[in-house]
């Protein structure tokens, strides 16, 4: 493979419209970020979140610097992860501001149990998580939060919530099975390739 220097490259800058328009075509699975203690509290929506480390337990989340969970992810060390079942899109909206509401108020409607860290978790979340801030690294706009688990309540549950394509989409492990296996190919792999 023949790599070009960086400096023989000619640099087209990538508007943030192309940009978007590229990452939408990345399907996301939908989680709420919870930050803050007792009243002073806030969250959000995001499709931001990796596993980073299996030992020890590690995931990490990209937060724009301009978010309300921003600061109180910093000042409380502790943030939780809340991976969405596909019931749970009025949640999504509400933590991605559909309704206007902010802070504490995006947590009515749901039940919430503070975890070790403080952080409210989710009752009824795929998984909800509880996370110990490790380190945030700081670029852009953005801070890369990672997080040491702490604590991991899962739910028996199979669908999630997705986002693609700017629209929450449902995606079942039951349901989406048999329709795969209906157009896929067949198990002994691809020929001709």
């Amino acid at each position: 493979m023949n790599v070009v220097p960086r400096d023989l490259m000619t640099e087209i800058p990538v508007s943030p419209a192309d940009f978007r328009g590229a990452m939408r075509h990345l399907t996301g699975g939908v989680s709420v970020i919870t930050a803050g203690r007792g009243k002073d509290i806030t969250g959000m929506t995001v499709t931001s979140v990796a596993s980073l480390s299996v030992e020890p337990p590690t995931l990490l989340v990209s937060i724009n610097r301009d978010a309300s969970s921003f600061p109180l992810i910093k000042r409380y060390g502790a943030f939780g992860v809340n991976i969405l079942a596909a019931d749970q899109l009025d949640i999504a909206e509400r933590f991605a501001g559909k309704g206007g509401l902010k802070g504490a108020g995006r947590f009515a409607g749901a039940q919430w149990v503070t975890a070790v860290s403080g952080v409210p978790l989710l009752v009824g979340a795929l998984s909800a998580v509880d996370c110990e801030v490790e380190d945030i690294v700081e670029r852009h706009s953005h801070g890369i939060v990672i997080g040491r688990v702490r604590d991991i309540r899962n739910a028996a549950r199979n669908a999630a919530l997705a986002y693609w394509h700017g629209q929450y989409v449902a995606v079942d492990q039951d349901e989406d099975a048999v329709r795969l296996a209906e157009v896929s190919v067949p198990a002994r792999g691809i020929r001709g390739v």
